[in-house]
């Protein structure tokens, strides 16, 4: 069985790394990078899992994820087309030590500390969809112009924090491996009854001790984090899915009493499942 790392190394030599995915499906194992992210959907939907929250994306959006923020791409899977991502990754040292706190980078220290979160922006600035194309066929100096001009239109623009709680211990890679192996089996068998014993030899741990270990690692019990994966699929399906019920789409996401599901979705999406569907439909 391959292993996938949890922190991911950036290869490039340069001090700005642009990189283009196209694929069915993007690298779907939770890992970190020391770069900060900046990505725009080009083409694509799914889940995205950034710290301890789960939202959807769609083509259009423009992403920030942190430096070391553990996170995880789940496409929706699309025979016909390729998911396509543009992203730049650069770090607060890639032009040198104490570079942003130059005093000319004053008006855009908001923008840094927003990283740390990571934020999501849905209704995305043409000027900064523009400065990522622009990135492709930019010798180095154009794109450190570039980027200059896309960190100043996201400090600017309207944005969503993706993460509410950051851990702030370094996470170890032993760690991230473990979170990962949790994470990617509640992504594939949510629709299922997860037990604590399960989820907790899954973890090679006790049921006690994986019960401390994944609060203190997420701000959040395993069960409420059970039920956000469960919420935001059942969200997508009653945008995308008419001819499915609530009952239908509640027991397709694991919910086995449709009073529990209309009171965590109300809890989650502050609106009931059917108003949920009217505006998102």
């Amino acid at each position: 069985m391959k292993v996938f790392p949890f922190k991911i190394t950036k290869t490039g030599t340069e001090s700005i790394i642009y990189q283009e995915d196209r694929e069915l499906m993007f690298y779907n194992k939770l890992h970190q990078h020391e770069e900060t992210q900046i990505s725009y959907i080009e083409k694509g939907e799914g889940t995205l899992l950034v710290g301890d929250t789960i939202t959807q994306y769609q083509k259009g959006d423009i992403l920030v994820i942190g430096s070391n923020l553990p996170h995880v791409f789940r496409s929706d899977i699309n025979s016909e087309e390729s998911s396509v991502m543009l992203s730049l990754f650069f770090t607060n040292n890639s032009f040198g030590k104490d570079f942003f706190e130059l005093p000319t980078f004053k008006t855009i220290q908001p923008f840094f500390e927003n990283c740390k979160n990571g934020f999501i922006i849905k209704d995305s600035p043409k000027k900064i969809i523009k400065c990522f194309k622009k990135n492709k066929t930019e010798n180095e100096l154009d794109r450190f112009i570039t980027f200059l001009e896309t960190i100043k239109n996201l400090n600017l623009a309207d944005k969503k924090p993706l993460s509410c709680y950051i851990y702030d211990k370094k996470i170890t890679d032993n760690e991230g491996k473990r979170m990962q192996n949790v994470f990617e089996y509640v992504m594939n068998n949510y629709q299922k009854n997860i037990s604590l014993e399960e989820i907790s030899s899954i973890a090679n741990m006790t049921k006690n001790a994986f019960c401390r270990y994944f609060r203190v690692r997420t701000n959040k019990s395993f069960f409420q984090f059970l039920i956000e994966i469960r919420i935001e699929h059942a969200g997508k399906l009653l945008s995308k899915k008419n001819e499915l019920s609530v009952l239908e789409i509640a027991e397709l996401c694991g919910f086995n009493n449709i009073s529990n599901f209309n009171r965590k979705f109300k809890e989650i999406k502050n609106s009931s499942p059917l108003q949920y569907r009217k505006l998102n439909a």
